[in-house]
């Protein structure tokens, strides 16, 4: 079913219960609605990405409320323009966060782009946010329900994209968002969330890396510069870990688990430490990438606000500077945890997202003293 229909909004059907939702509010509503269904991601035969099943619960869905479907393959979209990115970050020796270029060059460029060609005026999705309109300007707000809230992953949005955009869950808890599907029978209503990579799915994240970036074994060490074991390969590691190291130790006479506190590409060195409180993983001051503000221009000067270094962080109070060439300094009231290069910093004034940017660097002691540490070793 894809013939050309007069819709206003076009919802973005996953094959999950969240656009399921959303899908059926606008629809009771009132509004003329249709779904697309977009492929993002060729098979490569790695693992079960579920994209068969998501095409066929998107399909059933909108039979059972009545509405057309549309189908799209943005998989050379998503390749080049958020994959690629996301290998060369890896190979770079930083974390980066897929979900957010996805929503900006998928979800919030390439849909809207085929939803206005289909004849929409705007699209909808099952994100757990807000849009709300003040005079000529959008904001994006969180969710009411905090511990769902995706705001974090929108806020590389723009005014036209915000503007163009339903987000008919925003105001709902996900229990009540269930029990609307399960009251109006959608074959999603007890479907499990998804998780891991945006459209690539569940599968073994180390196997899955290494077919696209070749790993060499090398030495873990610890900050002083022992030999504690060994790493299948840097890339698969990321600041604050500790699962997968493999090796054993302790302090005085507790164990005492390691953490991944450094990793150096050049010379293939992943650096540890004992205990989630080294002060190794602890920064005050983070320093950004150019910086993206969904209203379109910072905050006038030097500013305080709350920021999130990752998902679901409570928000911690800091104060940005915004350098002439667009790039943060930012500054938290208290040392932050595992600030991740790579990562996206993502700031708020109360419930109001005003834009982030891709962390840079920090000044935990590891990229100031591990360096030398390792030289004199």
């Amino acid at each position: 079913m894809d013939a050309m229909q007069s819709v206003r909004t076009i919802v973005g059907m996953s094959g999950g219960v969240d656009s399921s939702v959303a899908a059926l509010l606008l629809r009771d509503q009132g509004e003329s609605v249709a779904g697309l269904f977009m492929q993002n991601w060729a098979d490569d035969g790695s693992g079960d990405c579920r994209a068969d099943d998501d095409r066929r619960d998107a399909v059933a869905v909108c039979g059972r409320l009545g509405i057309p479907i549309h189908f799209r393959d943005f998989s050379n979209e998503y390749w080049n323009g958020v994959f690629q990115h996301f290998l060369d970050e890896y190979a770079a020796g930083r974390t980066p966060n897929p979900d957010v270029l996805c929503n900006r060059e998928i979800k919030f460029k390439h849909f809207i782009d085929a939803a206005h060609a289909l004849g929409a005026e705007r699209i909808a999705t099952g994100h757990y946010a807000r849009v709300d309109h003040d005079g000529p300007r959008v904001r994006l707000l969180r969710a009411v329900d905090r511990n769902k809230d995706q705001s974090y992953f929108l806020h590389q949005l723009g005014q036209a994209q915000l503007a163009a955009t339903l987000f008919p869950l925003g105001h709902l808890p996900k229990d009540q968002v269930r029990a609307i599907a399960r009251d109006a029978a959608l074959p999603t209503h007890a479907k499990k969330d998804s998780t891991g990579i945006c459209f690539i799915g569940e599968r073994d994240f180390r196997e899955f890396l290494a077919r696209y970036l070749p790993a060499r074994p090398g030495e873990i060490r610890d900050p002083r510069g022992n030999v504690v074991g060994e790493h299948p390969g840097v890339f698969f590691f990321t600041l604050g870990q500790r699962e997968g190291l493999h090796i054993g130790g302790v302090r005085g006479r507790d164990p005492a688990p390691w953490y991944v506190v450094d990793k150096h590409v050049d010379t293939n060195v992943l650096i540890v430490d004992q205990g989630s409180e080294s002060p190794h993983l602890y920064s005050s001051t983070l320093w950004s990438e150019t910086a993206h503000w969904i209203a379109g221009a910072p905050p006038a000067g030097r500013f305080d606000c709350t920021a999130q270094t990752r998902y679901r962080q409570k928000d911690e109070p800091c104060t940005v500077t915004v350098a002439d060439d667009g790039t943060l300094a930012v500054r938290f009231a208290r040392g932050q945890r595992a600030v991740t290069p790579g990562q996206s910093l993502v700031l708020y004034d109360g419930d109001a997202c005003l834009g982030g940017a891709v962390i840079a660097r920090t000044d935990a002691r590891t990229e100031a003293m591990l360096s030398k540490e390792l030289h004199d070793a």
